[in-house]
């Protein structure tokens, strides 16, 4: 009856340790502000990203392999020792559920071996391999966590192989220690990054429901993330979530080029805003725990969004604390106010007059739209104003006549307010916005095609917060489609293909424009591709800023794709191609490789066109 009692006080002990912590952090998320626009439908694709991100561990195990699957393993051990927990806690207080030879022990004795391997070689990485994306600190609690982990593994399966007497002294030392680490651990995790254990299923199930969602603004008085008052319950519940694990600062250009950015340090900077002032506070976000530079370096490639195995949506979190800095006038930059006033004045972020697009197409003989056309072909600021991004427009163009589709162009366009979008500038944003969707409503556009990944999402997903939805297809796709019917090229030069960010990561294209390339050489693939390519350094309106600190994010980049040895780099982006012309005019100036779009590789298969008489 003694032992019972002091179960009882030490169960009812750990519990008041465990709710203590946890009641606040739950506190904090459900008192913050609800999140404008979030909806639960549709169930089933959450159910499936529940099933696989959660359940099946693909996103821990994908990227990091060897201690992807050790994470992996200690998971499943855990699931599988649920049934073995509760009978060895029911024992405590004098209940019998399941004998030694019951078979729902035999899936336990399994992964009791594979977890005990498993957190030894997580302990040997941590400690004293110590990769530098999990941080130069090494946490105490750590490795109390992990002792505990193995002394549940080692007494549970000491306890199955030598099966002592019920109530002998080895049978009592074996279940209390059994006992103890499983009741110390509990009120552990609330006060360590192992409170993703708790909250990281319901993060992965409760997100936006797509890549880099930025949450719509409500009403007048909603400006962005300026203070505690703006913290919505999804971010505050991926700010606990955070494993600490370090896969998006590793993956980050930013970080990987000397700046101050680091992605891992924006969802604990949060975390330590809400544990010091709590939710709804008038305090500034940007201050002692978020730095205003550091958001301002992302280039909102989103390979921190794409890593992270717990669901933290970084993005809407940098993008959110951007609007709120340049919404309320407190971001001041040269580069920034510049480019906003451009975007103002002239309709794009070039600053060029409006009349220069109109002098290309006339001088082009490019034919506006009218409504019969198959597609309505969205110019974009690069195509319309950079020499180099007319050039990939009239190599399409080419390609489109070649295949006898009709297109035309809109009369009046301008930018589709990708740069502000995501710079914060809500109101540039809305403004350009609503003038093109007022030219495409006009002219009864229904279907588009465009050379620029960024304006692809911006027209295909972003305007979808003015209610409208057009159809717009990057011309990597539409490229892909019509192969067949292209000339088969005459020579064949190792080419490398560089994944845009808008491109691979926000639309998952990486097929296609492969495809292209591979119809007229050989593709070489970069170390960093596919979903794991490295940023060019254009996004997030950073193509028009200063970059001053660090290295440049597109000399890093053109360094990987140097290193390929290839003839011709491919790029699917005129803001890539802009990057990586300057980059290689100063990483090698002398014997470069051609750099070339996907539209001037296509075109080059074309009969060469006759001079006009």
């Amino acid at each position: 009856m003694v032992e019972k009692i002091l179960f009882f006080l030490v169960v009812a002990g750990s519990l008041f340790a465990f709710w203590g912590r946890f009641s606040a952090v739950y506190q904090t998320i459900v008192r913050s502000k609800r999140d404008p626009g979030f909806q639960l439908a549709p169930v089933g694709k959450r159910v499936w990203d529940f099933f696989w991100e959660v359940l099946c561990q693909s996103k821990v195990i994908k990227e990091r392999p060897l201690p992807g699957l050790a994470h992996a393993f200690v998971f499943w051990g855990f699931c599988a020792f649920a049934l073995v927990t509760l009978n060895h806690l029911a024992l405590g207080a004098g209940l019998h559920l399941f004998g030694r030879d019951n078979p729902v022990f035999l899936p336990a004795v399994v992964f009791s071996f594979l977890v005990t391997v498993s957190i030894l070689g997580l302990t040997v990485r941590r400690f004293l391999v110590r990769p530098k994306w999990l941080g130069e600190k090494v946490s105490w609690e750590s490795g109390l966590i992990a002792l505990l982990i193995v002394i549940l593994m080692v007494t549970f399966l000491a306890d199955f192989t030598l099966r002592p007497q019920e109530g002998s002294p080895l049978d009592r030392l074996l279940w209390w220690s059994h006992t103890l680490a499983l009741l110390i651990f509990l009120p552990l995790l609330p006060h360590t990054k192992h409170l993703h254990l708790v909250l990281s299923p319901a993060t992965i199930f409760l997100s936006r429901g797509g890549f880099s969602q930025i949450p719509p603004l409500e009403g007048d008085e909603d400006f962005g993330l300026d203070t505690g008052k703006d913290v919505t319950q999804l971010l505050a519940l991926q700010a606990f979530s955070c494993v600490e694990c370090g896969r998006c600062q590793e993956h980050c250009p930013a970080s990987n080029t000397g700046k101050l950015l680091n992605p891992k340090l924006i969802a604990l900077g949060l975390r330590g805003y809400l544990n010091e002032n709590g939710a709804q506070s008038e305090q500034p976000l940007l201050g002692v725990h978020l730095q205003e530079e550091a958001i301002f370096q992302c280039t909102t490639c989103g390979a921190c969004e794409y890593q992270c195995p717990v669901g933290i949506e970084h993005l809407p979190l940098i993008i959110g604390l951007r609007r709120g800095a340049v919404n309320t006038g407190k971001w001041e930059d040269e580069y920034g106010g510049q480019l906003f006033l451009k975007l103002e004045r002239n309709g794009n972020p070039l600053g060029m007059a409006p009349l220069e697009r109109d002098r290309f197409i006339q001088r082009s003989e490019i034919p506006l739209f009218d409504g019969t056309q198959d597609y309505c072909l969205w110019l974009g600021c690069m195509g319309s104003y950079d020499p180099k991004g007319r050039e990939i427009v009239l190599s399409l163009i080419r390609v489109l006549k070649h295949l006898g589709v009709t297109y035309g162009v809109l009369k009046k366009e301008k930018c589709t307010g990708d740069s502000a979008r995501r710079l914060g500038n809500d109101l540039a944003f809305q403004q350009l916005a609503e003038f093109n969707i007022g030219q495409m409503k006009a002219a009864k556009v229904t279907k588009l095609l465009s050379i620029c990944p960024h304006c692809v999402r911006t027209i295909g997903e972003d305007w979808k917060e003015f209610g409208v939805e057009f159809e717009i297809e990057h011309h990597s796709v539409f490229l892909a489609r019509h192969q067949s019917k292209l000339p088969v090229a005459a020579d064949s030069p190792k080419t490398v293909y560089h994944d845009p960010c808008y491109l691979g990561r926000y639309q998952n294209i990486y097929d296609e424009p492969r495809e292209v390339v591979k119809a007229s050489g050989e593709l070489l693939e970069a170390e960093r591709s596919r979903e794991r390519s490295f940023c060019c350094g254009a996004g997030g309106g950073l193509v028009f800023l200063g970059e001053e600190k660090g290295d440049r994010v597109s000399h890093e980049r053109t360094n990987q794709l140097l290193a390929t040895g290839a003839d011709v780099v491919a790029a699917a982006c005129p803001f890539c191609n802009t990057m990586f012309r300057d980059a290689f005019a100063a990483v090698k100036p002398e014997g470069a490789p051609q750099l070339l779009d996907i539209a001037q590789i296509a075109a080059a298969r074309l009969p060469k066109e006759l001079p006009s008489a």
